[in-house]
């Protein structure tokens, strides 16, 4: 019996019936009003259409029914904004026609069912029917207490159904529109977007700071030089203030997204990469033509990324080897080579995040990466329109 009885007084148990009886009372109290000062119902019907053309009434209405009708749920498919279409405002107008009806049968059935059971008890028990007018000619008998539950489970069904079908409604009549689920797409997609863009300027900052640190740590243990072990500290040390700077300047962007990104590295910062790749023994000899400060911004800051990102592979990889850098400007294409000697520690296509990182940032400005080996190498080779979008 118990297990009968539980999931159908499941609903009692749970706040949010009860307020979504508090959203169907709502409308009941200006009709209330009205009655005092004119015994007459059309006036206000009549006010609920053009009331519902308002645009600034759907987000009254949507905040409203978020509030009280889905009160736990974080996607309830009810919208607050504001309607934006002719469409919005009619099904406005006919969701507080809707309302509106509903309110009323929750109104008659809250007064009048609790009145009957009422009634049937003190008719169960001998006394007057109470002002029931099914019970004006009812004479005192004791089996009317056999009723007297009945109007209670009436009432009990009325305010769960009533409460899941105006929330059914909700959904269908203030829901999204078409424009607005599509922005909605929009903003995630950019969402998505972002986070994947801050996931790999962690991955290439940090990955060649550590990088560099552990190489560098590495040759100073197995050089047992104190000069050399001096010059390597300074290196970490150096790599390690850039990593932090890089670090808090993606968590400025967390913390404020609305901010420009005009402060990330650019290729006219090269050079920094360029000494902490050197700095860690590697012998790296680099060629620059054209002119850099011609290129975009975007353009300069994915390319200052995908630089380092090599030069980390190169360390990581092959260790101190000699590597070559090619930047060249010109013909509307940035043109990046980095190659170095391969090792048996090949990096191979699509292994980690590292080399995919590349070419996604490449393909992000319309440009195109090719990372593997050649001519007994491991060459990373990136062109990019000079013209390239911004990436953010």
């Amino acid at each position: 019996m118990a297990t009968v009885l539980r999931p159908l007084l499941r609903p009692l148990l749970r706040g949010t019936t009860y307020t979504r009886l508090l959203h169907l009372w709502v409308p009941a109290l200006p009709f209330s009003v009205w009655m005092f000062i004119h015994p007459s119902l059309w006036v206000p019907v009549f006010v609920l259409v053009p009331l519902g053309l308002v645009p600034a009434v759907r987000r009254g209405e949507g905040v409203q029914a978020r509030l009280l009708l889905t009160p736990s749920e974080r996607e309830p498919g009810i919208s607050e904004e504001p309607s934006a279409t002719w469409r919005d405002r009619l099904r406005t107008a006919l969701w507080l026609a809707v309302r509106v009806a509903l309110a009323g049968v929750t109104t008659v059935a809250t007064v009048w069912l609790p009145l009957l059971a009422y009634s049937l008890g003190e008719v169960a028990a001998g006394g007057a029917p109470g002002g029931v007018p099914v019970l004006e000619d009812a004479r005192p008998h004791w089996a009317y207490a056999l009723l007297v539950p009945l109007p209670l489970v009436v009432l009990y069904a009325v305010v769960v159904g009533l409460g899941e079908l105006v929330t059914a409604a909700a959904r269908r009549l203030l829901g999204p529109s078409p424009a607005e689920r599509l922005a909605a797409l929009e903003a995630r997609t950019e969402q998505l977007l972002e986070r994947t863009r801050i996931a790999r300027e962690l991955h290439d900052s940090i990955g060649h700071a550590l990088t560099v640190a552990v190489v560098q740590a590495g040759a100073a243990r197995a050089a047992g030089d104190p000069g050399f072990t001096d010059r390597a500290l300074d290196a970490i040390e150096e790599t390690g203030r850039a990593a932090l700077e890089d670090l808090e300047r993606v968590l400025g962007i967390l913390r404020e997204p609305e901010k420009p990104v005009s402060g990330r590295p650019t290729l006219a910062d090269a050079d920094r990469l360029l000494e902490s790749a050197r700095a860690s023994g590697a012998k790296v000899d680099a060629e620059v033509t054209g002119p850099l400060d011609t290129v975009s911004g975007p353009v300069s800051r994915e390319g200052y990324r995908i630089l380092q990102e090599s030069l980390t592979n190169a360390l990581r990889h092959a260790g101190t080897v000699p590597v070559r850098v090619r930047i060249r400007v010109g013909d509307g294409t940035l043109s990046l080579e980095i190659r170095n000697p391969l090792t048996e520690d090949d990096p191979g296509p699509g292994r980690g995040s590292g080399l995919r990182g590349i070419r996604e940032r490449a393909a992000l400005l319309g440009g195109r990466a090719r990372t593997g080996p050649d001519e007994g190498d491991w060459a990373v080779r990136v062109e990019l329109p000079l013209s390239g979008a911004e990436s953010g």
